[in-house]
């Protein structure tokens, strides 16, 4: 074991220098020093996961286009770095200086107006530092003999103002020249000349805090009055769930406990949870599944835990060029230990000798879907050109990983799982060997009934933030406060929590003792609900195009599909607990 272990971290030590860790801190420069200005990719507004390599354009170009070295995170967000014809020198101003000459063809011209119509923006980067501009504009509609018709105009000039502290850059930023315009509203060849201008001013901020006005706005800032409103209404839900536990515990579940004790064998017959104390233990269905879902969902709640850390350390923000899915993969693969340990110890409480299965069906649970998804968006990223599409080189990499790392650390779990994990489970009363009948159940014990509760409950609570947070991953509003976030998360979890111990509870006053599946239903089906919301986000958004819809549908159903596993594996544990509580407490009495 000590050798595979020394192996297993050699390996995961190189591939982590390979991904790489970008920083937000600025190089020193000395006045005069070439700093290169890298052009990354172009794209319509309102489809952030459409974009395309900047060079695709008829941009002014060197002869020679150099693509700068990518780290993993950063080809999988789809940047594509490349050299450019600017020319910005540290500290060292210019006016009017002419990046080229270009003529334009027909087709030329013709890419360009598509893509104003589109309003398609531009993205580069200088020291690290994100900038942006647009690539034309499109002038109002007017009447000209009887016809209605566009001027499309195209940016020939580009304004570039850096702020500098010494010898670090602090910001920059890029403005396209109303007062230089090429029209190109018709279909014919034209020379334009592109240009450019930078200005250097010095200011007192210091290089750490340069990144901070990315964490502090956006081009659609979020209004403090909808995270107000967010948070009275977690809050009201939460005060109700209190109180309504509360009544449950405190008086209704006290008096049936207390009725278990007297004797008086009439109270007992009226409490139904009682009657199926000899099957409520009983081995579920499908013991291998329900074990591989928990280490999944396990294994998914500490990759959430771990981001916050990372967030609240200040090592994840907005524009740090892949950090954040590089943290995703590093993060992933680490708790495959997790994800093997949770399904082997809890399979063995049931069935001590096959807790191979259901660590085998926790390593493909959740990648199989995954992979699936992404092979299917990547053939259309191909289709469409964009960069969005994966090299050949970086599948082959993140193959390499899941087979070289995932699955070793999945397995390794797995072994510490079987013999140093769970004891085996001996239930607070006797199972009997053959299952006691499920009477038929009123309307609000059924399953589909809820199933819908438990799910609507938790999300009607944090619909609002939920919007917020659908703004920031397809839109341009940043969540900057990974404070909120947390706040969220806690109560989805314990909404999640509270709900599924109540409606278990009901469930079994019903007589229904088939609670494993139904309670990790319940606490899950919150993420269908979000799942629906973000088909309602994209029906009252901007974002067009076959190539948007599908990436767009495709990881929001990935995202609330591991939020499905995660609320669900919550509510189980939750539910089990509370079960386990009770039966105890009837068997002591």
């Amino acid at each position: 074991m000590a050798p595979f272990l020394l192996t297993v971290l050699q390996v995961l030590l190189a591939l982590t220098f390979w991904i790489g860790i970008g920083s937000g801190s600025s190089n020193r420069y000395n006045a005069g020093d070439h700093v290169p200005l890298f052009v990354n990719k172009v794209g319509p507004l309102h489809n952030p996961s459409e974009t395309y390599q900047y060079y695709d354009l008829p941009f002014c170009r060197p002869e020679l286009v150099i693509e700068k070295q990518e780290t993993l995170g950063e080809v999988l967000n789809g940047d594509r770095l490349m050299s450019s014809l600017y020319e910005l020198k540290f500290r060292e101003d210019k006016t009017h200086f002419v990046l080229c000459r270009k003529r334009l063809t027909s087709s030329d011209v013709a890419s360009f107006r598509d893509t104003i119509a589109q309003d398609y923006y531009f993205q580069m980067y200088y020291d690290d530092l994100p900038l942006w501009g647009f690539v034309g504009k499109v002038e109002g509609d007017y009447f000209g003999q009887g016809e209605k018709h566009t001027k499309y105009y195209i940016f020939s000039h580009l304004k570039f103002h850096a702020l500098y502290n010494a010898d670090e850059v602090i910001e920059i930023n890029s403005f396209s020249d109303p007062s230089y315009l090429v029209d190109i509203s018709e279909n014919t060849e034209i020379d334009v000349q592109f240009s450019y201008s930078v200005s250097w001013n010095l200011t007192s901020e210091r290089s750490e805090t340069r990144m901070n006005k990315y964490s502090q706005a956006s081009l659609h800032p979020i209004s403090q009055k909808i995270h107000l409103f967010s948070f009275l209404n977690s809050i009201t839900i939460v005060v109700l769930l209190i109180g309504l536990l509360s009544l449950l515990f405190m008086r209704h579940l006290k008096n049936e406990l207390r009725s278990s004790s007297t004797g008086d064998e009439e109270e007992k017959k009226d409490v139904g949870w009682k009657l199926v104390q000899s099957d409520v233990f009983r081995c579920p269905q499908n013991v291998s599944l329900l074990c591989a879902f928990l280490g999944t969902g396990t294994q998914l709640l500490i990759l959430i835990i771990a981001l916050f850390a990372l967030a609240f350390t200040g090592f994840l923000y907005p524009y740090n060029r892949g950090m954040l899915l590089t943290s995703l993969v590093i993060m992933y693969t680490l708790t495959s230990v997790v994800a093997g340990h949770t399904s082997a110890s809890f399979h063995s409480q049931f069935e001590g000798d096959k807790q191979k299965r259901s660590v085998r069906l926790a390593g493909i649970l959740y990648p199989v879907p995954f992979f699936i998804i992404v092979s299917v968006l990547n053939t259309v990223a191909i289709t469409y050109g964009a960069t969005a599409a994966l090299p050949f080189g970086t599948i082959v990499i993140i193959i390499l990983i899941f087979t070289l790392l995932n699955i070793p650390f999945l397995m390794l779990g797995g072994v510490l799982g079987n013999r140093f994990g769970l004891l085996e489970f001996q239930p607070p009363t006797a199972v009997k060997r053959n299952p006691r009948e499920i009477p038929l159940q009123n309307w609000y014990r059924r399953k589909l009934y809820q199933v819908f509760l438990g799910g609507f409950v938790p999300f009607i609570a944090v619909v609002l933030e939920w919007h917020q947070l659908y703004a920031s991953l397809w839109g341009f509003k940043i969540y900057t406060s990974p404070g909120i976030m947390l706040y969220t998360f806690a109560v989805l979890i314990f909404l999640s929590t509270s709900v599924g111990i109540i409606l278990t509870y009901i469930q079994l006053s019903g007589e229904d003792h088939e609670w494993w599946w139904r309670s990790i239903l319940c606490g899950g089906f919150s993420a269908v609900f979000m799942y629906g919301y973000g088909v309602l986000f994209y029906l009252r958004s901007d974002m067009t195009g076959f190539l948007q819809l599908s990436f767009y549908l495709g990881y929001t159903a990935l995202f609330c599909y591991a939020l499905f596993l995660v609320l669900g594996t919550i509510s189980f544990l939750a539910s089990l607990m509370f079960i386990r509580h009770i039966y105890r407490s009837v068997k002591l009495e």
